[in-house]
């Protein structure tokens, strides 16, 4: 994917989103976007409590290399920051990317979740993944719709600790 990747779209509602490729300089901005969401959007991503971001993974999150590692941002009209969306290619499986999506409390349930998913499966198809892993709470619904929605053909392991491991075949 290009640094330079970036459209513009509407979700359901019929607000504008502008999408691009994320950039070094998104740090603070990432930042602040997890610190506003609640602390139910957070244990949902990130599977326990995160009340920040460690210099090191704010890199890892904003210096990627648009192959192997993607990552998009969502804003509104006004610049800002409403969503992100990544994929991390797995070294064992290079067919296969665990995805992670989160977007603000505001704006879920609007339709931007299944637009970020549906550009990250463009850019993922055009560099070869065919698969998407992700781990989520067994009550995330939003979540599990989300990977149905992307999946051809989608397959679920529960741990019996509250966690399901997803695995959807891209859809064409």
């Amino acid at each position: 994917m290009s640094p330079s990747y970036e459209i513009s779209r509407t979700i359901a509602d019929g607000t504008p989103i502008h999408i691009r490729a994320i950039r070094p300089s998104d740090k603070a901005n990432l930042s602040a976007g997890l610190s506003a969401l609640s602390e139910v959007s957070r244990q949902r991503r990130f599977l326990s409590p995160k009340p920040g971001f460690t210099s090191a993974e704010l890199r890892y999150l904003t210096e990627v290399d648009g192959l192997d590692h993607v990552a998009l941002v969502a804003m509104t009209a006004a610049r800002r920051g409403v969503g992100v969306a990544r994929y991390v290619r797995l070294a064992e499986d290079p067919s296969t990317a665990e995805v992670a999506i989160a977007v603000a409390d505001e704006l879920q349930g609007r339709g931007l979740g299944s637009l970020l998913a549906d550009e990250l499966v463009h850019i993922a198809s055009a560099n070869g993944i065919q698969r998407f892993s992700a781990d989520m709470l067994s009550d995330n619904i939003p979540a599990q719709r989300l990977m149905a929605h992307l999946a051809r053909r989608l397959k679920r392991h529960h741990d019996g600790a509250g966690h399901l491991a997803v695995l959807a075949s891209l859809a064409a």
